[in-house]
């Protein structure tokens, strides 16, 4: 496997001619997803560099040993910690999912429980909403259907980066896997007997599709527009702002009314149709492929029980990888990163063992 490596030192040299060249930046699409592959790359060549080093200190090390007992701990020391850069190289070099940095648009929909499954959906919301923040992306609601009690029966959120992420830490990267079921367990503010009640909300997540990525050509697109429902401003009731958009030679449906102007719920129903185009795509080369790109832990079926909130414990847990805690009120308010990174772990791993 790291015979690959010098490939990739030529790739990664090449990349760095290219980002000098002034000229490169004028292309802004291209200049971004150049420095998206020299950061991938970046850390594969130190830790190669670190390895091949650390092998020579280890062959001289047993030279010194083998005439100086003295240094016969030292040698073991290096070997372990040779050992621990093999693994890691080894990690580096497994193939990752080419869509990591992209953006991603992030639908939450309530499910079983009526208004309390409303009310779980806003709360999904802010925990999002929350962990964009801690990471510094920018989120935007593309579109929402609020409920009576001020919960939403759906919601579609545009999560963007700023700038370019680290290896691993892209929007897409994190996010991933929240896509499934998410159940909870508490006692609804509509109960009056304090009793627990189990009700669920799903989440979709699909990495946001460039134009390069999904061509929609305009002749396949019916597009009806109908008076916005729901709380607004004084036009948004009034005039037939909301607009549905459906893609013929798939079928898929997509609405939105969030905005005041028909132009603009337009924009946003087309980035979210072409989101749902790019993840069709994708599941359509993973039932041809599977083997190529599976993954142990990540689904988007929203027939997956992905992770109970049980109020009354303070407990969260992920079902896949058997992750529990009990801070679920931090949780709640945007610290997701250790669920997430269980999720990243049990993903590696299995990417690991396949490539063995």
């Amino acid at each position: 496997m790291f015979e690959a490596v010098e490939e990739l030192i030529g790739e990664h040299a090449d990349l760095e001619r290219q980002l000098a060249d002034p000229s490169i930046h004028a292309d802004r699409a291209r200049a971004r997803a150049l420095n998206r592959r020299y950061a991938e790359l970046t850390p594969v060549l130190a830790a190669y560099r670190e390895w091949v080093a650390c092998g020579e200190d280890v062959a001289t090390a047993r030279e010194l040993a083998a005439e100086d007992t003295d240094f016969l701990a030292e040698a073991k020391s290096l070997e372990t910690r040779r050992e621990e850069l093999t693994e890691r190289l080894r990690l580096l070099l497994v193939p990752r999912d080419p869509e990591d940095d992209k953006d991603v648009i992030l639908e939450i929909k309530a499910g079983e429980g009526g208004d309390e499954s409303a009310l779980f959906a806003a709360d999904l919301l802010r925990m999002y909403l929350r962990y964009a923040e801690r990471h510094g992306w920018r989120a935007e609601v593309l579109g929402a259907t609020p409920s009576d009690l001020g919960g939403y029966k759906d919601v579609q959120v545009a999560v963007k980066a700023r700038g370019v992420a680290e290896p691993g830490q892209g929007v897409w990267a994190r996010l991933k896997y929240e896509g499934g079921v998410h159940r909870v367990q508490r006692v609804p503010a509509t109960e009056s007997q304090g009793r627990i009640h189990t009700s669920a909300a799903g989440v979709l997540v699909l990495p946001e599709a460039e134009d390069v990525d999904v061509e929609v050509n305009p002749n396949d697109l019916r597009i009806d527009v109908y008076r916005s429902s729901g709380p607004g401003g004084q036009s948004v009731n009034t005039t037939d702002s909301a607009v549905r958009i459906t893609h013929q030679p798939t079928g898929i449906v997509v609405s939105c009314q969030n905005e005041k102007s028909q132009l603009q719920n337009k924009e946003q129903a087309l980035r979210i149709l072409r989101a749902r185009l790019l993840a069709a795509a994708r599941e359509e080369a993973d039932r041809e492929a599977s083997d190529a790109r599976r993954s142990q832990v990540r689904t988007v079926d929203r027939s997956e029980r992905v992770r109970t909130y049980n109020f009354p414990e303070n407990r969260i847990s992920d079902h896949r990888v058997g992750f529990k805690a009990y801070n679920l009120d931090q949780v709640l308010d945007g610290e997701l990163d250790p669920v997430i990174q269980a999720c990243v772990d049990a993903d590696s791993a299995a990417r690991l063992a396949a490539a063995r």
